[in-house]
């Protein structure tokens, strides 16, 4: 089992290095607002990641390709203006990057100047490199994403396990390697076997974070809103839900609406 072995005032990129270094695992969860970031920070959370799921949990999009930079920008200047302690990560939404590494750069420049984020994330391997050096030659900290790609969806077709297979097992090693090597600071690996998960982690000196990935890796991220249960249809078996906020908060709103309609609600003692 894995002990806190530092305590950190603020969590850093080279916090997460010295933390697998450490052998304690790095908790990571996803934010999109303020109220939401604050409750998290002050939980303890090592990382926020303000990913483009927000175009599912938020917005109600099926997939994650409609939402915006502007849009992620938003997102993440909520969630900035909220945290004490925690990194933030930020992802660069689909479209504002895979095109030419020099909208990449702006793309990432402007996420780090309008929301005050500290690092941005990309999907992606070798066929995004040029874009990711030419954002770590300006300063700024990338995670990498492998694995399951959710911009990539209709490419794949299917939001099922990836990397089942010998060649795309190797060709993803091969990635995770190459994005260390130009100075990513992490990794997220997304739906692959475990064993492979494990094997990546091991030959990284970079933090490799899961997402149905097994518990070989450095640490974990869920979306939030599922691990709390605020979602019910979503069920992958890497889910846990530490709650289940949907029947909790269904039944507090029905109670809310009959007290309103029965005129119980306010009493005596909730009126001026």
């Amino acid at each position: 089992m894995s002990v806190v072995k530092k305590q950190y005032k603020r969590v850093t990129v080279k916090s997460l290095v010295e933390m697998k270094a450490n052998k304690e695992k790095i908790s990571m969860l996803t934010a999109y607002d303020f109220t939401m970031a604050k409750i998290l920070d002050s939980s303890g959370i090592d990382v926020l990641l303000v990913g483009d799921s927000a175009s599912n949990v938020m917005a109600g999009h099926e997939t994650t390709l409609p939402i915006t930079l502007d849009q992620m920008i938003y997102h993440a200047s909520s969630v900035v203006r909220a945290i004490e302690r925690c990194l933030v990560v930020v992802d660069l939404p689909f479209g504002s990057y895979q095109s030419d590494p020099k909208e990449a750069l702006r793309s990432a420049i402007r996420i780090m100047k309008e929301s005050g984020g500290h690092s941005i994330k990309l999907e992606g391997g070798k066929e995004i490199k040029e874009s990711i050096k030419r954002i770590l030659n300006a300063g700024i900290p990338v995670m990498g994403h492998l694995g399951l790609t959710p911009q990539s969806i209709y490419k794949f077709g299917t939001y099922t396990v990836r990397a089942k297979e010998e060649e795309e097992a190797e060709q993803l090693l091969e990635d995770a390697l190459m994005l260390e090597r130009i100075g990513c600071f992490a990794l997220v690996l997304e739906k692959v076997p475990a064993n492979l998960a494990k094997r990546v982690a091991e030959a990284l000196t970079i933090p490799v974070i899961g997402i149905g990935a097994g518990n070989g890796v450095d640490g974990q991220v869920l979306v939030t809103h599922d691990m709390i249960g605020m979602t019910h249809e979503f069920n992958p078996r890497f889910l846990r839900r530490y709650l289940d906020l949907y029947k909790d908060m269904s039944g507090a709103f029905e109670s809310y609406i009959s007290d309103v309609k029965s005129g119980d609600f306010p009493s005596d003692k909730e009126q001026y």
